[in-house]
């Protein structure tokens, strides 16, 4: 491995390392959110640039080195700012987060994984190179897919930078306002499991499937004309 790869994952390990050994978690939590909110207000009164700034470069890091927190970071958006520019500032920093990790992890490893499995992921290339950007919002959408694997999943893949960027940063929209909107009337919040009820995962997983709907639709048309030449 050359050096530049090994400087970077050690920088990664050291900077994960320091968020668990410094417990930084625990300020990530709904009630420190909730005891903190007075203050992080008044400062954003006072001092609206670098609190802004200061918020969205946390939101990046944490997403960029897949540690957990993305939720509550998204409430307290909506706590801070409001729902609609809270929803902006977290939507660009997640995805100029999860970019990062893509990039990292395309950088890294996907080299290796190609000349492992190349052949037998040609084929799912091919298609991700066409139409990855209906199937990168069916997984962003649909609320079974971890956001961190789906990162690191399609940095292993051809998918095009441009394709994982855009799709990235429209397919979080709907999931991100439901959490900064919460956030923003933050005291009738007990747990984060109340933020996104049945009803409104459900509506995810519908946009996700109309997301896929040009994907099937030209497999289905392909098939046809497959049938119709045989």
């Amino acid at each position: 491995m050359k050096l530049q790869k090994k400087i970077l994952l050690l920088v990664g390990f050291v900077l994960i390392t320091l968020f668990f050994y410094f417990d930084l978690k625990s300020y990530l939590t709904l009630s420190a959110v909730k005891e903190n909110r007075q203050q992080l207000l008044d400062y954003y009164t006072a001092h609206k640039l670098v609190m802004v700034a200061g918020f969205m470069l946390v939101y990046i890091i944490q997403t960029a080195l897949s540690l957990p927190g993305a939720a509550i970071l998204s409430l307290a958006a909506g706590a801070i700012f409001g729902s609609i520019m809270g929803t902006v500032y977290a939507n660009i920093a997640a995805t100029i987060g999860a970019t990062l990790a893509f990039l990292v992890t395309r950088y890294l490893l996907r080299d290796v994984v190609l000349n492992k499995f190349g052949n037998r992921l040609e084929t799912m290339n091919r298609e991700l190179e066409e139409r990855g950007f209906g199937y990168l919002l069916f997984l962003r959408l649909v609320p079974l897919f971890p956001f961190f694997l789906i990162n690191l999943a399609a940095g292993l893949t051809r998918l095009p930078l441009r394709t994982f960027f855009f799709g990235t940063m429209l397919g979080i929209i709907p999931g991100g306002f439901v959490y900064v909107n919460a956030g923003a009337s933050l005291a009738t919040i007990d747990s984060l499991s109340g933020v996104a009820s049945p009803r409104v995962l459900g509506s995810f997983s519908l946009l996700g499937l109309f997301a896929l709907l040009p994907v099937l639709y030209h497999k289905f048309k392909k098939r046809k004309e497959t049938e119709v030449r045989l």
